[in-house]
């Protein structure tokens, strides 16, 4: 079972975050990635952004708040193929430990 990826760019690893809903991609130029163990060291941080919903929007509809989704803050150690989400993280999992999710070809 994969759960943390093999770099799709040149030294980016990815893991998918459950508390996101996403991928996470942190660069073996700041982190340390132990794929047998799989840790990731040091922790995790993910600031909260906006995102456009749909960007052929023109105008005001582009940055209309409908067409605005805001990402949570994550914060998490990644150690043994678990995932520690921190407090100061803003979705569900925030002060959870759950299991790193198996990767799969269809995630993003």
């Amino acid at each position: 079972m994969i759960r943390i990826a093999q770099p799709y760019v040149e030294g980016l690893y990815r893991f998918w975050c459950p508390g996101c809903d996403s991928s996470h991609g942190v660069n073996k130029n700041v982190w340390h990635v132990d794929l047998d163990t799989e840790t990731i060291t040091p922790s995790v941080l993910v600031w909260s952004h906006k995102k456009l919903i749909n960007e052929d929007l023109e105008g005001d509809a582009l940055t209309a708040p409908e067409n605005v989704m805001t990402t949570p803050r994550c914060h998490s150690f990644v150690t043994n193929g678990r995932i520690q989400f921190l407090d100061d993280s803003t979705h569900a999992l925030a002060g959870q430990t759950v299991d790193l999710p198996e990767w799969t070809s269809d995630k993003s």
